[in-house]
């Protein structure tokens, strides 16, 4: 291969990240004792602080029992407010508007109680043919719901014949031809399958212009790419925390509910005693009192312990910063690609993901054209050291997360699969 593991150790000591912060597990097969992590788009490290983090509440509920909900460091009844503002910064939100609850598809099934509300002809939801199969369980199960055959009102835009990304012109073609039907839009900002940053603010406008809410699912883009959720005048977005935003397994999500539906008192809500004012919500009335704030879609008391790793996550991208990663994200992610294109262009494999930085966030994925995805991610797994993940029959991907993710794990998955990949 033309470049070299030399340069690779070249480029981490001229363009580190911050992987001192991170637990890395032991390589498994290999020469190298770390392995390469490439799958933080699926599940993110540990934080080192994580730990101490949640010994810190276990020796507050050991100490304090149900007197930790109003004493203690971080009392828990408020413990939620800790997180808004570190989350609305991470997404480009105002506090008002963010809040962290529940898990990302039961949120979303949330804000489409609220957002979704078919009438006559305006009953369509747009989604990508390739969004992740929780969120076509999602508004299937949505449309079913409202008494409508989701085979006739769930749209699902399609690529063009031949190639592998949705084009933005397609998605606002389409919702200029067919706008007057649509009463949703609900797209993923980053595809989990390509790796394709969606254009966020030009489907938005275009959707809104149609007359349809547009909702976001963020799993792939939050702590991935930028977002100003808040100026982009989305309508509302979900995402999860336990990929990029490294909160731990099943992690607790959060969500976002633009400014201008807060406080709408016609605004359907399916509703649960968390979701009260703060001030009033141990009153123990029969009535709820929301307040004005996003805060109104939770439900139940939030769980301490899954809140901890998200408190401790949001920190660090607080310190560190979202522009920062970015610039190393593109750095990091078009060096990966080049490596990559010396082992694609002879064996039967292609790349994915757009090309241009700015349709990507940390993430290639590869299609191979013979055997199996998941047999191939493990013999790098077992015979290199190198974690990417498999979806099957044939698409391989990697994230190089900005945070903790080396140039020379780049290389070193290049390595491996020029070394398990037949010419």
């Amino acid at each position: 291969m033309p470049f070299t593991e030399e340069e690779a150790h070249r480029l981490d000591a001229a363009d580190p990240g911050q992987r001192d912060l991170f637990l890395i597990p032991p390589a498994e097969g290999g020469r190298y004792a770390e392995a390469a992590y490439l799958v933080g788009n699926s599940l993110g490290l540990q934080p080192r602080a994580t730990r101490a983090e949640l010994l810190e509440e276990l020796d507050t509920w050991a100490r304090l029992a149900i007197e930790g909900h109003f004493e203690g460091a971080r009392p828990w009844t408020p413990y939620v407010s800790l997180l808004t503002e570190p989350a609305a910064r991470l997404v480009g939100a105002l506090p008002a508007e963010t809040v962290v609850m529940n898990t990302l598809t039961v949120n979303l099934h949330l804000l489409m109680v609220s957002f979704y509300r078919p009438s006559g002809a305006r009953n369509r939801i747009v989604i990508e043919d390739t969004a992740f199969p929780s969120d076509s369980y999602a508004v299937q199960s949505q449309a079913r719901f409202h008494g409508l055959d989701p085979d006739q009102v769930v749209v699902r835009l399609r690529a063009r014949p031949g190639e592998e990304n949705l084009r933005t012109a397609d998605v606002l073609d389409y919702l200029e031809r067919e706008g007057e039907n649509v009463a949703l839009v609900l797209l993923g900002g980053v595809n989990y399958l390509t790796g394709e940053l969606m254009d966020i603010p030009a489907i938005t406008r275009a959707g809104r212009a149609a007359g349809a809410v547009v909702g976001w699912d963020l799993a792939h883009a939050a702590g991935n790419v930028p977002l100003r959720l808040h100026d982009w005048d989305v309508d509302f977005a979900a995402w999860c925390t336990y990929k990029y935003l490294n909160a731990g397994p099943g992690a607790i999500a959060a969500a976002f509910v633009h400014e201008r539906h807060l406080g709408d008192p016609g605004l359907p809500r399916f509703e649960g005693w968390w979701g009260n004012e703060p001030a009033t919500r141990f009153e123990m009335t029969a009535r709820i009192r929301p307040p004005a704030t996003a805060d109104a879609w939770q439900v139940s008391n939030p769980p301490i312990l899954a809140m901890g790793p998200v408190r401790t996550s949001l920190e660090l991208f607080d310190k560190i910063g979202m522009t920062a990663l970015r610039e190393r994200s593109v750095r990091l992610t078009a060096y990966a690609e080049r490596v990559l294109d010396e082992v694609v262009a002879t064996r039967p494999m292609s790349l994915l993901t757009p090309r241009d930085p700015q349709r990507r966030g940390a993430q290639l994925s590869l299609r191979i054209g013979q055997g199996s995805a998941a047999e191939l991610a493990r013999r790098l797994r077992f015979e290199h050291g190198v974690l990417t993940d498999s979806r099957e029959p044939d698409v391989i991907r990697a994230a190089p997360v900005p945070l903790y993710s080396t140039y020379h794990d780049c290389w070193r998955l290049a390595d491996a699969l020029a070394r398990t990949v037949d010419e």
